[in-house]
């Protein structure tokens, strides 16, 4: 069983920095696609990055220059640096993990972000 815990979401003004992380209770396989979603307020949940377990990355276009994503398997831990966040960034952001060639799809219970103006 695997279960995933955000955290590091509030507040900042635009312009701001937040750091989120995202903690693996249980396996984590290095064919695990990892990814942090967006869901702005009345929106669908959006893709923002990924990373293979070999480091490979994808960006959202909206992010790209300003967010980085990386990951770290030995600590079963994923990050998102978030920088020149502007309040369109704002919203739940979730912690995904997908399991390739699998059926096993898991979701952390997502932190809040809130970029003022």
């Amino acid at each position: 069983q695997v279960s995933l815990v955000e955290s590091g979401g509030g507040l900042v003004q635009a312009g701001g920095s937040l750091r989120l992380s995202c903690v693996v209770s249980g396996s984590l396989a290095t064919v695990d696609v990892m990814a942090w979603y967006h869901q702005g307020p009345g929106k669908q949940r959006d893709l923002v990055a990924e990373i293979t377990g070999r480091g490979d990355t994808y960006y959202n276009k909206s992010v790209s220059g300003r967010f980085t994503i990386s990951r770290d398997n030995a600590k079963k831990m994923m990050t998102l640096q978030m920088n020149s966040l502007q309040p369109e960034d704002s919203g739940v952001y979730y912690c995904n993990l997908n399991r390739r060639g699998t059926p096993y799809n898991y979701w952390g219970q997502g932190t809040q972000v809130t970029v003022s103006s």
